[in-house]
């Protein structure tokens, strides 16, 4: 019977594990308006230090993706369809996915450390012996934070990368200026924006989340603080790409 006891055990582990994190989660998100001046820090600090690196991988994708589409385009004469797919693919796929990548590499890691390195130094066990819920304090603002900014990231990372399939067509591949603009906004429908906003709440929520749970359990020491942080970008990498495959899914099958 040890191998079914083992099995069992991981079951019961894993379950253990879903069942803590939504109490998280679901914990996180009862405190939106519990600190308000905090989550304006971190409306800043995940939303407007983010657009940089958003901007400049929406830009070099959307160009990227010009240059592909109209080569293998021209082997079935069909090079003319680059503006709408271009403008479908930033508003529907790689705009919310590498916008959230982007997001996680940068914001997870960061949350990870500053609340890993909270818990190492017991300052989150200092809050709980002046009363006050860690988190409450430390995980909401950054949560909501997360979900609110991702859409708008999203949107502006959309509009750069078609930006960049402009130029890229205008200026190397011959299109007309005019022309391409209206192919884009011609094939371009409400749904298809509309999808990749909602995916970037949902990326926002798995980014912070991820951050600060892994924060939030850091183990001790500098090399507890080192785990948590490559543990949380990884599992909000991954989860980013499984909520894309199942939001994708549940929009356009």
């Amino acid at each position: 019977m040890t191998p079914v006891r083992l099995v069992g055990r991981a079951c019961l582990r894993l379950l253990e594990g879903i069942g803590a994190v939504t109490i998280f989660a679901a914990r996180a998100l009862a405190g939106i308006a519990a600190h308000p001046g905090e989550l304006a820090r971190q409306l800043l600090h995940i939303g407007w230090l983010s657009l940089p690196v958003v901007g400049l991988t929406a830009l070099f994708t959307g160009a990227a993706l010009a240059l592909q589409i109209h080569s293998g385009g021209e082997r079935f004469q069909a090079g003319d369809v680059v503006p709408a797919i271009v403008a479908i693919g930033m508003a529907r796929e790689l705009g919310p996915v590498l916008g959230g990548l982007m997001v996680a590499a940068r914001v997870a890691s960061a949350i990870a450390a500053e609340l890993g390195t909270m818990r190492v130094t017991e300052q989150i066990d200092a809050l709980v012996t002046l009363s006050t819920d860690p988190v409450g304090w430390l995980v909401s603002p950054r949560v909501w934070a997360a979900i609110l900014c991702l859409p708008f990231l999203v949107g502006i990372g959309d509009v750069i990368g078609i930006m960049g399939g402009w130029l890229v067509g205008v200026n190397a591949l011959g299109f007309n200026s005019a022309t391409y603009i209206a192919n884009s906004w011609a094939y371009l429908e409400f749904w298809d924006v509309a999808s990749g906003l909602v995916k970037g709440a949902a990326f926002g929520l798995i980014v912070a989340l991820s951050g600060c749970w892994f924060g939030m359990h850091a183990g001790n020491g500098a090399a507890g603080v080192g785990r948590a942080t490559t543990s949380a970008v990884v599992a909000a990498s991954v989860g980013i790409l499984a909520a894309n495959f199942a939001l994708t899914g549940l929009f356009f099958r």
